[in-house]
């Protein structure tokens, strides 16, 4: 089993002063010699890290020393190599953004459902199953007879309920995404909206895939995670995608045989979205981190 350990967490708390708590936060990882990004907002935390296992409990135990998080869970898997280059602490206004204030799951939160009940929940024939996560993660993989919003960002799901609520009348909403953050906070805008009934996948999909036993689980496909990774699969282990280094989204197998892919520098999904100006300048980067590879020392854009 790998050494390097990956802990993807949030909490909505609220906090007073999160700028007070970067500085220290930014030491406690730094002694520990993990990598990867936490944000800090008024709302609370979220972020992933990795690192040696020693280092992943100094900084959880440090976080779980600040103010509403003691109940601090966070989602543990195993990498081959370390998914990040660096540690970022950011101070941020939202800590998932959704440019909504009455969405606060610091006041008002919907029904928390662990993955033993998911099945149950959701197979019934009045819910109303949506996925929050943007299209791109929707498109390699989610939850049988979910509801695709084919959103582009977060952002998005507001105008998207609004424009579809009608449909969904009086049927109680269950919501899932990641790892509980997105549909969380989406819960609490619905109840916002006047929705009676809403329920979320505690701990998101990574802990779906991680309690439920491929035989009895109702995912279908790989969950996209924001690290080097890529995406995971049941049990967490590691997907089958890439990423396409020009715009972020994930690339099959069958997108990197597509005419249109081109190794660091588009993908079938991008190939229309930069001129020929920036490609060159993806070229030039691909160039650098062979050179660097040749080497054996690592490239920051790698």
């Amino acid at each position: 089993m790998s050494e390097i350990l990956v802990a993807a967490l949030y909490r909505f708390t609220p906090f007073a002063d999160p700028a007070a708590l970067r500085g220290p936060l930014a030491r406690a990882c730094a002694r520990a010699g993990i990598t990867g990004t936490l944000l800090l907002a008024r709302e609370g935390l979220n972020g992933t890290i990795a690192g040696a296992p020693e280092g992943i409990a100094a900084v959880l135990a440090h976080l779980r020393g600040l103010p509403g998080c003691s109940g601090l869970e966070a989602k543990l898997s195993h990498a081959d190599v370390m998914p990040f280059r660096r540690m970022k602490v950011r101070l941020k206004r939202e800590i998932v953004t959704l440019g909504r204030p009455e969405a606060d799951p610091t006041r008002a939160v919907g029904v928390y459902v662990p993955p033993s009940d998911w099945n149950a929940l959701i197979g019934r024939p009045e819910t109303v199953v949506i996925d929050t996560r943007n299209a791109y993660e929707v498109a390699i993989g989610g939850f049988e007879g979910a509801i695709d919003p084919g959103l582009k960002t977060f952002r998005d799901f507001p105008d998207w309920w609004r424009a579809n609520r009608d449909a969904f009348e009086g049927r109680p909403v269950a919501m899932f995404c990641t790892g509980g953050i997105r549909c969380e906070k989406a819960s609490s805008f619905l109840l916002a909206e006047g929705v009676r009934e809403v329920y979320h996948l505690r701990g998101g999909i990574l802990k779906y895939l991680e309690e439920v036993p491929e035989a009895a689980s109702r995912w279908r496909g790989e969950c996209f995670v924001f690290d080097g990774r890529v995406s995971v699969g049941h049990g967490l282990a590691l997907g089958r995608h890439g990423r396409c280094h020009a715009c972020g989204r994930p690339v099959s197998e069958a997108d990197q045989a597509h005419a249109d892919f081109e190794a660091e520098v588009a993908c079938p999904a991008c190939v229309g979205e930069y001129d020929e100006t920036r490609r060159a300048g993806f070229r030039e980067r691909r160039r650098q981190m062979e050179i660097a590879r040749a080497k054996g020392i690592a490239h920051l854009g790698g």
